[in-house]
């Protein structure tokens, strides 16, 4: 298996995403929030897997294609954040109307799988973000990206699942002000923006120095 050079650099631009919260993980409470993590990482690694076969060796193959994948996907990215902060406040009361019937395990990781597998911000960081980090002259491209898929699906786990912990611990604090849950919004927003402004600085470089 190739290790791609820029592991470290990868890791850090994951947490930097995954750490950015939302309202999703505290909506029921501790036991479900875990579920409905493990549902929506496993979704994520299978959205990841179908990206990495298809785009991998496209990618393998054209520079152009590449490039395409940056600007596209960087100004998705930007978009996304920026609608994120615009809907922060409907985000907000769809959390606080979540009604008294709480899901079951199942239910959580079933829907979880399904929002991870069929998340557009994840198609656009798996396409996206995913192939800078890959060292396509080493070859393997496929099997580097799916290396990073997984990876980036143990890191949010881990991290994910801990904050499902704490925010399901917070739940009555968190859902009591609209304030709060809007801030988390907006911060994940803000953390899309950026690495979408990233992407497409990348992607300036790559033009400049050919």
């Amino acid at each position: 298996m190739v290790i791609p050079s820029r592991l470290i650099e990868y890791i850090i631009a994951a947490m930097i995403i995954i750490l950015a919260p939302g309202p999703s993980a505290i909506a029921w409470g501790r036991k479900v929030a875990v579920f409905t993590v493990a549902g929506n990482v496993t979704g994520a690694f299978f959205l990841s897997s179908l990206v990495a076969f298809g785009l991998g060796p496209i990618l393998s193959r054209s520079d152009l294609a590449y490039s395409a994948v940056q600007w596209g996907g960087g100004g998705y990215l930007v978009y996304l954040g920026i609608n994120a902060i615009k809907a922060r406040k409907i985000a907000a009361a769809d959390m606080k109307s979540q009604g008294s019937v709480v899901p079951t395990f199942w239910r959580s990781a079933r829907d979880g799988f399904w929002v991870g597998a069929l998340n557009p911000k994840g198609l656009v960081f798996y396409a996206a973000v995913l192939p800078q980090f890959v060292d396509i002259e080493r070859g393997n491209v496929t099997g580097q990206l799916l290396f990073l898929g997984a990876l980036f699906s143990i890191l949010a786990f881990i991290s994910d699942g801990t904050w499902g912990l704490l925010a399901g611990t917070a739940r009555a604090w968190l859902a009591s002000d609209e304030k709060r849950l809007e801030l988390l919004r907006v911060i994940g927003g803000c953390v899309m923006i950026i690495l979408g402004l990233l992407v497409i600085a990348s992607a300036l470089r790559d033009l400049i120095n050919t």
